[in-house]
């Protein structure tokens, strides 16, 4: 059982992981010399800057994610001088970082597109490099359509950053509105369809004691297989 996370630990160790990945970012032969900052917030590490190709945020993302501790790798990256375009589903007043692009079916500050998330997204494919669904799926009561339009919008090299209550933390049972539990097996079983639907990849998939998270990638035709090294990283 995961322990109930301390934010006087959390803080000393985001302090940690903020100074370990920039000195391994200053010394790796690999990232030597890329314009990227890395800060820490709750083990979940936050990229900016810019980058020359897709591949090598690919690499940071690997690199940084194989730090214990870490929980996510979530990023406004510019690659080859564009801007990301982010999706931040069901966000209400808030989203993860000011320049998402708020989703959600009621009006509030923060959202730019009114959409039922159980009616498909009003998006058109290949549109998306990064979506976030913070708190989102547990609401749902069938949260796998919305995977499905998830991987349509995102670009080959896009990114979905899943985040739920984990369903042994009071937090995922004490909100009536939360209609489904996760567990780090659950995203197994998200990656894991055999049904012919859209397949994802897991770049970095964690529990922090009180909630899941993770970070997949689409599997399309840019992309292998999802292979049993990704699988037995991350899941018994």
């Amino acid at each position: 059982m995961h322990p109930t996370p301390d934010p006087r630990r959390l803080a000393a160790f985001d302090s940690y992981l903020d100074s370990a990945v920039r000195e391994m970012l200053r010394n790796d032969r690999r990232t030597a010399g890329l314009a990227v900052d890395v800060r820490f917030d709750q083990g979940v590490a936050h990229l900016t800057g810019d980058l020359a190709s897709h591949h090598e945020l690919l690499l940071l993302r690997r690199l940084i994610g194989q730090f214990a501790g870490v929980h996510g790798v979530w990023d406004r990256v510019r690659v080859a001088g564009r801007e990301p375009v982010v999706l931040d589903l069901g966000c209400g007043d808030t989203t993860q970082y000011h320049t998402n692009i708020g989703v959600d079916r009621r009006p509030a500050k923060a959202v730019a597109v009114l959409a039922d998330l159980r009616q498909g997204l009003p998006f058109a494919d290949d549109s998306a490099d990064r979506i976030f669904t913070v708190h989102v799926l547990e609401h749902l009561p069938d949260y796998l359509p919305l995977l499905d339009e998830c991987h349509r919008v995102l670009r080959p090299d896009g990114v979905l950053h899943l985040m739920a209550p984990w369903w042994r933390h009071v937090n995922a049972v004490a909100d009536p509105t939360h209609l489904r539990l996760f567990d780090v097996q659950t995203v197994k079983g998200i990656c894991s369809r055999s049904d012919g639907s859209p397949q994802w990849s897991p770049l970095h998939v964690s529990c922090d004691g009180a909630s899941v998270l993770a970070d997949l990638a689409p599997v399309n035709g840019d992309r292998r297989e999802v292979d049993d090294p990704a699988m037995s990283r991350f899941f018994a």
